[in-house]
């Protein structure tokens, strides 16, 4: 089975069937898939060639959702990158997959304008690039275009940043994403009676599958450009009859904040799931008071697999601090320092996955694929977990330096090249902390040369211009140095000790 295949086989069986809400739109499953079959249509005959890469630059929106499929239809690989993304991360995924067609809108085309001199810029406004997405949807063929692929090909390319600091491009085939798909789909027990409400980035791979997932089952999608505030996320909830909610830990703080949350009801919610990091205890606590009704599903996932481990709902209040065991059709288990298989409880060792959902690899990264992906397709997670007697998996730590903050996953490189690049630094580290409500925050120590003026506002300010939102630090400390290993690295271990014992 083909991902573009969740549109039209749904939409052959249900054509009339509410697939997407955005804004003040509904759209059936036949108009997205007419609209997508124009749109693939229209990209074969400006040249796309088979598993030719399109990048999608764009917020949440109903062009976002027809070029997924579209692009897809026409043979080709989607590229979504967060609307965030700063320029020089941009030219960097756009060069090293080398997108053949973009597609954004007119304020986001700006950023991209002179850096790949053989891209089709395809813009959803009229004004600007060399082509408007409606107008070549207008006069293209609502004809199912000639989908020449099979499920081993190349689907979507999923950018993450790595210990490198430079974004990994994570090769997912059709079969990986939909094995993936059926097996969320199997323990969260969908139906096409099920109606999800998304407020996730689409480039965010749990945003992303959360659109995927009810095409497939034939569901309803309630999409939004971004988190809304909670009372509107409540009036929506109840309004839609949403009975599937897709959560990061972070939004549910915010969303707990609510004052006199208790006198709302959400009679038709069935589940809220969450991934990132487990829940807090007493986010468990709450959550299970406010909906009584409804299954709150702890879940662990990695880019490269999607998802990997999910705790059963009747689990929750027993278990609160476990991510659960694998999902269907997926093993997992530990392995120590020596690569031996761990085989007692409580025992830490690092995450290995295997199943259909593993990637193929990074793109063009030969090496940093053969060190997490051997010959028989077993995937090293780089995290850290332990078991209990029963098999449940509980994390423990991240076994580099990643950052996962408010449900992704930070590089500490990324950021010290860029603060690197400010005049007077002369040495900065960058690393996570303990944070109530992200899970970590991201702390940066420096140290300035002799006589600098830098404050620590500056510093801020820079990183407001040249980092994404979720990569701003929350703590900036100003050294005379920072620690060292004997071998002359910096210490970070030792920055978070101290910073826990500031903290105390």
């Amino acid at each position: 089975m083909l991902v573009n295949e969740f549109l039209e086989r749904t939409a052959a069986n249900t054509p009339d069937k509410e697939a997407l809400i955005f804004q003040d739109r509904r759209l059936t499953y036949l108009e997205i898939d007419n609209f997508a079959n124009s749109f693939g249509n229209a990209l074969l005959e400006l040249g796309l060639q088979k598993l030719n890469r399109v990048a999608i630059y764009l917020e949440n929106s109903v062009e976002s959702v027809i070029s997924i499929f579209g692009i897809l239809k026409a043979s080709g690989v989607f590229v979504l990158i967060n609307p965030q993304t700063k320029t020089r991360k941009l030219e960097y995924i756009l060069n090293d997959c080398q997108v053949n067609f973009l597609i954004t809108d007119n304020t986001l085309a700006v950023k991209c304008q002179g850096e790949l001199t053989d891209l089709k810029v395809i813009s959803i406004d009229n004004n600007l690039a060399d082509d408007s997405f409606w107008e070549l949807i207008d006069r293209s063929s609502t004809q199912k275009p000639i989908n020449t692929c099979i499920d081993i090909n190349l689907c979507s390319l999923i950018y993450t940043s790595g210990s490198t600091g430079k974004p990994k491009g994570v090769m997912l085939t059709h079969l990986n994403m939909v094995s993936a798909a059926n097996s969320i789909i199997e323990y969260l027990g969908n139906t096409c009676d099920d109606i999800i409400l998304n407020c996730l980035p689409l480039s965010f791979d749990y945003g992303l599958y959360n659109l995927l997932m009810p095409f497939k089952f034939g569901g309803t999608v309630v999409l939004e450009k971004s988190f809304i505030y909670p009372f509107q996320l409540i009036g929506l909830v109840n309004k839609e009859k949403i009975t599937g909610l897709p959560l990061i830990p972070t939004i549910i703080s915010i969303f707990l904040q609510v004052k006199n949350l208790g006198k709302y009801k959400f009679p038709d919610l069935r589940y809220i799931t969450s991934t990132g990091q487990a829940f807090p205890p007493n986010h468990i606590l709450r959550m299970s008071e406010l909906f009584t009704q409804t299954k709150i599903y702890s879940m662990y996932g990695l880019t490269e697999c999607k998802r990997v481990l999910y705790l059963p709902p009747e689990q929750i209040l027993t278990k609160p601090t476990s991510v659960g065991k694998a999902m269907p059709n997926v093993e997992v288990y530990l392995v120590d320092e020596q690569n031996q298989r761990i085989t007692q409880s409580d025992e830490v060792g690092e995450l290995i996955v295997r199943g259909s959902n593993v990637m193929q690899g990074y793109w063009n990264l030969p090496q940093e694929t053969a060190e997490v992906l051997d010959s028989a397709n077993h995937l090293r997670s780089r995290d850290l977990f332990k078991t209990d007697a029963e098999g449940y998996f509980y994390f423990v730590a991240r076994k580099d330096d990643l950052i996962k903050t408010g449900g992704e996953r930070v590089s500490p490189k990324e950021i010290e090249d860029i603060l690197s690049e400010l005049i007077d630094v002369n040495e900065v580290a960058v690393f996570g902390v303990n944070h109530e409500f992200l899970g970590q925050a991201i702390k940066v120590s420096l140290v300035l040369a002799a006589g600098s003026q830098l404050t620590t506002s500056d510093i801020l300010e820079y990183c407001a211009v040249h980092l994404e939102k979720y990569m701003m630090p929350k703590h900036i400390e100003i050294c005379q140095e920072l620690p060292k290993t004997l071998t002359g690295k910096i210490n970070r271990k030792e920055l978070e000790i101290s910073h826990t014992n500031l903290k105390n």
